[in-house]
């Protein structure tokens, strides 16, 4: 394809393309071939946002009735597992219509409130409508005017979907075939907030009215812990707190619980929605600020610039006898711009903890929440 770039801060990445964009590309080489009886090596595929691809073909395989062609996923410079994926598609003719199909290492749908129906193969609307349009273009160009099935599969695809989060939403057996614009841009994260809407979309498919949100691994293990009865109907949200709420309140959850550990949580006390290190700190800064609003003298303060990390800072404030204090504080204004973010579309709570300082914070709606995401 016709090198294409972002920045990622101060360097240069190299965009790829998605397994969507793969697979229409290889429906289309498939097509041709099926139709002129000639290999394939590169086609053109018009991306949804508008781009032209120049995908180069792996595998062109003929047989009396099919042809199956390759491409080889090149997702640029960004991290992604599928990179070097190989994806196939077999296109036979039919009488009438497109019927499109997962094959081999391409998921099976097992959970409403995904993109495609309980049963189907994981391959989205986007690429569905990728592929359609691809072979449409060949039927036309060559005069045929009959229909094609089309079956998609990745052969390294089951073992791929491990390190996915396919089998926590309920994908068995394989990749998703997915893509909204046909580009991968390095380092997004638009990818993960995607996958965020898809488990919250599950949970509200199983008619769950309170969406419980967890920060991380630690979370999860709090809640397994605490609440295992939570365990199941949780959704990882990882450092994107804020657009997990406005999820949320999108797909019309009136209230949310979120559990947290106070190293990330901290940062919400000074409205910082995304607590990735590479967005924002202001860890130590948000317990200063709790300090001085609690009262506490200056020297403690300026005790607590030179701590690293929450640990540190909160040690320092044990030490001195007014860790409870400063909570009370920090839990109100997390509270605060919890409210805010939400914007009184929904009620949002907040359970923070920490296992080497042994104490749980809530928020003032937090116990309702939760009464009520139990069912109580």
């Amino acid at each position: 394809m016709e090198e294409m770039y972002v920045y990622s801060g101060t360097k240069k990445l190299r965009c790829g393309y998605t397994t969507g964009t793969c697979a229409a590309a290889a429906a289309k080489a498939a097509a041709i071939a099926l139709l002129t009886h000639d290999r394939v090596n590169r086609v053109e595929i018009l991306t949804p946002k508008g781009h032209m691809l120049h995908i180069e073909i792996g595998r062109c395989i003929t047989d009396n009735e099919s042809v199956l062609c390759s491409v080889i996923k090149d997702s640029g410079d960004d991290p992604d597992v599928t990179n070097g994926a190989e994806v196939c598609a077999e296109v036979t003719l039919i009488s009438e219509g497109i019927e499109i199909d997962g094959g081999q290492g391409v998921g099976r749908v097992t959970k409403a409130g995904l993109d495609q129906p309980v049963g189907a193969a994981a391959i989205n609307s986007v690429p569905r409508k990728m592929i359609t349009q691809a072979v449409k273009d060949i039927a036309e160009l060559y005069e045929y005017h009959g229909g094609f099935r089309i079956v998609i599969s990745v052969p390294q695809g089951e073992e791929i979907a491990k390190k996915t989060f396919n089998p926590r939403i309920g994908i068995v057996g394989g990749i998703s075939i997915i893509g909204t614009t046909g580009i991968v841009e390095p380092m997004s994260s638009s990818a993960l907030i995607e996958t965020i809407r898809t488990e919250a979309n599950i949970r509200k498919a199983e008619g769950r009215e309170v969406l419980v949100l967890t920060v991380g691994n630690y979370s999860e293990r709090f809640i397994s812990e605490h609440k295992p009865e939570l365990s199941e109907r949780c959704v990882m949200c990882s450092n994107f707190i804020g657009d997990a709420i406005d999820i949320g309140i999108s797909l019309g959850f009136s209230e949310i619980l979120i559990y947290g550990h106070i190293g990330k949580m901290v940062k919400l006390g000074s409205g910082i929605m995304n607590t990735h290190s590479s967005f924002a700190d202001g860890r130590i800064e948000t317990l200063i600020t709790c300090g001085a609003l609690a009262g506490v003298e200056g020297s403690v303060l300026r005790s607590l610039g030179d701590c690293a990390t929450t640990d540190a800072a909160l040690e320092i404030l044990t030490e001195n006898g007014i860790l409870e204090k400063v909570l009370d504080v920090l839990t109100g204004r997390i509270h605060g711009y919890l409210q805010a973010r939400a914007k009184d579309q929904a009620r949002v709570g907040a359970v923070v903890f920490s296992y080497k300082n042994d104490f749980i914070l809530k928020t003032e709606f937090a116990d309702e929440i939760l009464r009520k995401a139990l069912g109580e």
